[in-house]
């Protein structure tokens, strides 16, 4: 059933950051329940999640706000600069303190499903349900096989940076959907997605590869709360083996393969994706 939520656009200004975000409202569902929604690398927040959010039951108010580099957020002086993982965690703090949402549930989709997983480990007690859709830093079981498929992420941002945007684009989603059923339509829409701000696609992508680098994915996997966790079903095999095994290890691990889909699996079957992330807000409260 589609919902008629109504979407406002507004902007939080920090100091070195311009955060645009969404506020999407549905006074027609009897919940004081609220979700964030991260996106990922290289697209907006409103490309990702506006056709998931119109199927939403659960949620009387949804958060999608642009992350750095990305979509309308800007720094002040409009130029790009390079950040780390723990300036988006900030950035997402400040806008849920601004807010007053104190208490909420937390999607992410690629990195922007890192950013949730650093959240929910430095901040436990606001975090309820947790989505996570192919999320950054979960990638494969064998954490060198996981590091070394960021050089290829690498290699894209220096081809975004010397302006062959097509290339770093496709390099990029050769590295992360090397199994995507390639249409010359589709293929060009995601081109002109990703590489709308190529600076700002090629900081995001280094972010993540210095997060890797740097942070304890054990010790982040055990912080988390109860995980529902999408896998497009043409995804390499390894992903889908760590999910599993994650799945099968943890009671509040729960994976979901989306048929038919890869990386750009938001995009590809909405509907779906918001039908179980209803059924599953079901089952974490017990309905």
């Amino acid at each position: 059933m589609n919902h008629p939520f109504t979407q406002t656009t507004r902007e939080l200004r920090l100091a070195d950051q311009i955060i645009t975000y969404r506020l999407y409202k549905n006074p027609d569902i009897d919940s004081k329940r609220k979700l964030v929604l991260l996106h990922g690398a290289g697209v907006a927040g409103v490309d990702t999640w506006e056709a998931i959010v119109a199927f939403l039951a659960h949620w009387g108010e949804v958060l999608v706000p642009d992350q750095r580099g990305m979509g309308d957020t800007h720094y002040p002086d409009g130029k790009e600069y390079a950040y780390d993982v723990q300036a988006l965690v900030a950035d997402m703090n400040a806008l849920v303190d601004h807010l007053g949402w104190w208490a909420f549930d937390l999607g992410g989709y690629s990195m922007g499903g890192l950013v949730s997983l650093l959240f929910k480990q430095q901040h436990s007690d606001r975090v309820g349900k947790q989505f996570l859709l192919e999320s950054a830093v979960l990638d494969r079981a064998c954490w060198q096989s996981t590091v070394e498929l960021r050089q290829r992420y690498s290699d894209a941002a220096v081809q975004l940076r010397n302006d062959d945007v097509r290339s770093g684009v496709v390099g990029f989603l050769d590295a992360i959907s090397p199994n995507r059923r390639v249409s010359p339509q589709v293929e060009e829409l995601t081109i002109n997605r990703l590489g709308a701000r190529p600076e700002g696609f090629a900081n995001a992508l280094d972010c993540v590869t210095r997060a890797i680098n740097e942070i304890d994915r054990d010790a982040l996997v055990a912080a988390q709360g109860d995980v529902t966790s999408f896998i497009g079903g043409n995804s390499v095999e390894l992903m889908h083996e760590y999910q599993k095994e994650l799945a099968e290890r943890l009671p509040n691990w729960h994976y979901f393969m989306m048929p038919g889909t890869d990386h750009s699996l938001p995009y590809q079957k909405p509907r779906q994706i918001a039908r179980i992330m209803n059924s599953e807000m079901d089952r974490f409260l017990g309905k």
